[in-house]
């Protein structure tokens, strides 16, 4: 056992186990104090290392996986978009917690994570288990860094597969079917979707003060949520229809919506419409409004600045076309 002195301070460095320790005393570096640690507090700690209970007390002190997510949450507050950290949260009640939650985040080994992971397979898709993980993650890297473990367990189960699936943008049929099946405000979030391009967290960050019905736009704020000085705008043409459900839909509060479990409105929603067969996401609806924008002509350039996206490669994957148009651009040809 060694003493040092680090910033004035009293530290001791030892081996315990075969593996190195590094400890504060909380001492200034004093020769009164010097001499203390030398004959008082170096042999008491030698003798609880020997008995085996020295890291007793510190062992006691590490938190259970629900306590630390509470730290983790905080520490990526300032980062996180506020509909993030709301899926983070969901992920935590629904997924981690009833596993979890009061074990002791050293205590995890890989076994349990991979069962656990097994069981989370066998009731939701691979890409939802794969976002659930990165929650997980998150929670054990930060303890990593702060020296509560020695390692993250996450890292030594194999990441679900995700087999890549084609989207496929919906015909004007089926987004009317979607659009009138569901209940005034699930109408009015879907037909903003559909007719604007927005991201989800754009729609759900979206005040009524931002759309102005006069002059037919909608000032989209590129990633809400976020806590930035600057709040970079782009204005969306408010579409007729759109302005006409969004109209009777108005309410008195200041958000325009005030949810955030999606997923389990968009499968109500699209069991309602009958269209199950089809695989949906936010993106689905985004990927739609593109499309038809390219069907209709638009420029890439256009739809880029409608989708807030910075390049126009970007754009390209969203644009899908129908059978139809191809089949209809391959007539035209002539010889």
């Amino acid at each position: 056992m060694k003493l040092i002195s680090n910033n004035g301070k009293l530290w001791i460095t030892f081996y315990y186990q075969s593996k190195r320790h590094r400890k504060s005393l909380n001492l200034d570096d004093t020769k009164a104090n010097r001499k203390l640690a030398e004959n008082v507090i170096i042999p008491e700690i030698q003798y609880k290392l020997n008995l085996g209970t020295f890291f007793e007390k510190e062992k006691s002190d590490i938190p259970t996986v629900e306590e630390y997510a509470k730290i983790s949450f905080e520490l990526h507050s300032y980062h996180r978009k506020a509909s993030t950290l709301s899926d983070y949260e969901s992920s935590l009640k629904l997924h981690i917690n009833p596993y979890f939650a009061d074990k002791r985040i050293d205590r995890i080994k890989p076994s349990d994570v991979a069962l656990w992971q097994n069981m989370l397979l066998d009731k939701l898709s691979p890409r939802r288990v794969r976002t659930i993980r990165a929650v997980f993650n998150m929670f054990f890297q930060d303890a990593l860094r702060d020296g509560i473990i020695d390692k993250n367990p996450l890292t030594m189960v194999k990441v679900p597969k995700i087999e890549k699936v084609e989207v496929k943008p919906f015909t004007l049929d089926e987004m009317m079917k979607i659009i009138q099946s569901g209940e005034s405000d699930i109408q009015s979030f879907v037909a903003l979707g559909f007719l604007t391009g927005m991201r989800s967290g754009e729609m759900i960050g979206l005040r009524w003060e931002d759309i102005d019905f006069k002059k037919g736009v909608i000032n989209v704020l590129n990633k809400p949520g976020f806590k930035t000085k600057t709040r970079k705008w782009r204005p969306v043409p408010l579409h007729k229809d759109l302005r006409r459900i969004l109209w009777s839909y108005r309410n008195g509060s200041e958000n325009c919506f005030d949810t955030t479990n999606w997923r389990r409105i968009l499968n109500r929603i699209m069991e309602k419409a009958k269209l199950n067969d089809q695989g949906i996401a936010w993106h689905t609806f985004r990927h739609t409004f593109a499309s038809h924008l390219v069907m209709n002509g638009a420029p890439l350039a256009t739809i880029a600045e409608l989708l807030g996206h910075s390049s126009i490669t970007t754009t390209m994957i969203y644009s899908h076309l129908s059978a139809d148009h191809v089949k209809d651009a391959v007539d035209k040809l002539k010889f």
